[in-house]
């Protein structure tokens, strides 16, 4: 089991054993375009969609609209045409439009750079707040998608029933030295090695430490 006796050791094998995967795709959209309302945009593309469409779409709709201006004067027919490709295309060209509306009129066009006021925005939830803290911001924040969920709760480190449960505990016991970090060591790690259905336990680096909670069938 996982614990703060082993934490260090554990990130530390999970770090080494994912440096040669691909990086998620919003680290490194984020770093070709270093800017916030990217990593917010992108972000919201992401949810329920694989890395290769959020990244193909996002490429597409920062050619055609770069401003938060330019976003808005889109027709929405055309922003869902563009992003068709996400999935759930009619809820997120809404989201979009609204979030930018909200940015630009009662943020003076600045994306807000606090956990409180990121939550304030149409559809955006502590996950996606987070990561803009942490990827947009290089702020303090802890992203817990389904994959940090997941194999905390696999490993023994926490026991928690939800996404936000499991972000409020980490906060609580997590070094903060992994906070901005952790979210894409684990989604590399969670991608590749330790899958939600039979994950490659003979190929993780602690599979002899971790107790494998609520894994039934692994390789």
């Amino acid at each position: 089991m996982i614990t703060n006796k082993n934490i260090d050791e554990a990130i530390g094998k999970i770090k080494k054993s994912i440096k040669n995967f691909e990086k998620p795709v919003l680290e490194k959209f984020n770093k070709k375009i270093n800017d916030p309302y990217w990593t917010l945009i992108s972000c919201l593309l992401s949810l329920r969609t694989k890395d290769a469409i959020t990244e193909e779409v996002t490429e597409k709709l920062y050619k055609i609209a770069r401003t938060q201006q330019q976003i808005l004067k889109l027709p929405l027919k055309k922003l869902k045409k563009i992003i068709y490709k996400t999935g759930f295309y009619n809820n997120k060209a809404r989201v979009i439009k609204k979030v930018t509306e909200k940015i630009l009129y009662d943020f003076k066009g600045k994306v807000p750079d606090t956990l409180e006021k990121l939550l304030l925005l149409p559809g955006v939830g502590r996950k996606t707040a987070n990561l803009v803290l942490t990827e947009g911001f290089n702020k303090m924040g802890i992203c817990v998608d389904t994959h940090v969920h997941k194999i905390f709760n696999r490993l023994g480190y926490v026991k928690t029933k939800t996404p936000d449960e499991t972000e409020i505990i980490l906060r609580q016991k997590l070094p903060k030295k992994y906070w901005k970090k952790i979210n894409n060591y684990l989604v590399i790690f969670g991608q590749n090695i330790c899958l939600s259905v039979s994950p490659f336990c003979s190929k993780c680096p602690i599979n002899n430490e971790c107790p494998k909670i609520g894994v039934k069938k692994n390789r």
